[in-house]
């Protein structure tokens, strides 16, 4: 970033305002999302679909990110910013207005495209307007964005559920959601695009595209049934086996070819430097949000709990992971990024080993605040982590590429670990046995994930400082 290119004060200040508030929007509607779905599958039914609100959402982020990130460095943030609120927008009020979980997940997957590109623009205008050595504080500002809604958030969803209902936790997020657009927009007017930028990236949209429509058919075929109920076919009328095999085998080449055309080579392999960085990316995500997304169920439905002691669990991942972000921002400079980022993966691991055990009737529910609180903090110092060994791989003017590529991977990861819970759900509602079968698995899944993290951490290249990132080719 050029010393031309930064903003100046004035509208570095809007913008990391905008950003906040922004972010804030955003995790008020995660959290209450994840409080209310247990309630609102009580009430349209559908809980086969509970797993596909998240990951219809994540699907629809996967899509929209490289589009939105190709736009931010094409023609500069604002426009895909301002597509991402309206997007977001109008999803809420689907989901808000929706009498079925088909068409509340229609609604998510419109806030999963918004969601995406104001994501993209958050991490690019991290990279191009503020220094280097302001990065990792503002990272942890954006976390901390998180801080009220996980105070209240949860706390708010549940109690607008019981009183008003939860349809009005989500149309109620449609007028600040507007506010805080404009706010933001103010600041990002002044960041314009790179003076240069690559010929041709068109592609990676496509292959983005390409990519969720193929994990979307894996995920369906990994169940016949599934599929049959979402097109109101009569299960007997497919030859189930056959059609399964070749539905998910037909998804697993499409998502696998577009993948490894997104993704930078090796990072399956967890190759040194960047592509191991985007790699760890991706497990700790999978990791810490399959857990997440179905903890409010088991300790609604298994363990009898009410929605106090779900808030209190989310509320405490959330402030911990602001904790831990704030950690890092004062470690980074004196700590190595391999020791600071295998730390966070350890307590990430410790945390979602002990969440899983709530599962267990023997163990209290109440152990699943600490448990999620230790995960939090894990995160909270992974994340931001990665994420700037991330942007330090990427090449001047295309930061909007490296954001991309890393949602891409993050988001492809959480709606594996979602689609393949909503599976496991969707089986377990067939045959009438306990829930505890299902999320279990995915816990166990969600475990290994972590401890291949951990394991890929070791090709994560050591901060260089400052000065690379001028030097950057």
């Amino acid at each position: 970033m050029t010393a031309d290119a930064a903003p100046a004060a004035e509208a570095r200040r809007a913008l990391t305002v905008g950003l906040v508030l922004t972010v804030s929007i955003a995790a008020f509607e995660a959290l209450a999302v994840a409080t209310i779905l247990p309630e609102t599958v009580r009430d349209i039914g559908g809980l086969e679909w509970y797993g596909w609100a998240f990951t219809g959402f994540l699907l629809a982020n996967l899509a929209g990110t490289p589009l939105a990130g190709e736009a931010a460095d094409r023609r500069g943030p604002a426009p895909p910013f301002v597509a991402g609120i309206l997007l977001f927008a109008v999803g809420l009020v689907i989901a808000g207005s929706a009498h079925s979980m088909p068409i509340l997940v229609a609604g998510r997957v419109l806030q999963g495209g918004g969601g995406a590109a104001l994501s993209a623009v958050s991490y690019v205008a991290v990279a191009r307007a503020y220094p280097a050595d302001a990065q990792p504080r503002m990272m942890a500002m954006l976390s901390s964005a998180w801080v009220i809604p996980g105070l209240f958030g949860p706390v708010l969803a549940a109690a607008v559920a019981r009183s008003a209902g939860w349809r009005f936790v989500f149309l109620g997020l449609v007028p600040p959601t507007l506010v805080a657009g404009v706010v933001a927009l103010s600041g990002l007017r002044g960041l314009d695009a790179p003076a240069a930028t690559p010929a041709t990236r068109s592609t990676r949209s496509r292959d983005a595209m390409l990519l969720a429509v193929g994990v979307a058919l894996s995920l369906l075929g990994a169940r016949a049934t599934s599929l049959a109920g979402a097109l109101r076919l009569d299960p007997s009328s497919l030859p189930r086996p056959l059609a399964s095999l070749a539905l998910a085998a037909a998804g697993a080449v499409l998502a696998a070819r577009s993948l490894l055309r997104l993704l930078p080579p090796g990072t399956l392999r967890a190759r040194r430097g960047l592509p191991a960085a985007i790699a760890v990316q991706a497990l700790l995500n999978f990791a810490f949000f399959a857990v997440e997304a179905f903890l409010p169920l088991a300790l609604m439905e298994l363990r009898g709990a009410g929605t106090t002691l779900v808030a209190a669990s989310l509320t405490a991942g959330t402030l911990a992971w602001t904790t831990g972000s704030w950690i890092q921002a004062h470690a980074a400079a004196r700590v190595p990024r391999r020791r600071l980022l295998r730390s966070g993966l350890a307590l990430l691991l410790a945390g979602a080993a002990a969440a899983t055990a709530v599962l267990w009737h023997a163990v209290s529910p109440a152990l699943a605040v600490p448990a999620w609180a230790v995960a939090g903090l894990g995160i909270g110092i992974a994340y931001p982590t990665a994420t700037l060994a991330i942007f330090e791989g990427a090449a001047d003017g295309r930061e909007g590429e490296a954001s991309a590529t890393m949602q891409v991977a993050n988001a492809l990861a959480i709606a594996i670990g979602t689609g393949l819970g909503a599976d496991l759900l969707a089986r377990v509602a067939a045959t009438g046995r306990s829930l505890a079968l299902g999320i279990g698995a995915v816990d166990a899944v969600s475990l290994l994930a972590c401890a291949l993290a951990l394991a890929a951490a070791r090709g994560v290249e050591p901060s260089r400082g400052p000065a690379h990132r001028a030097s950057s080719p």
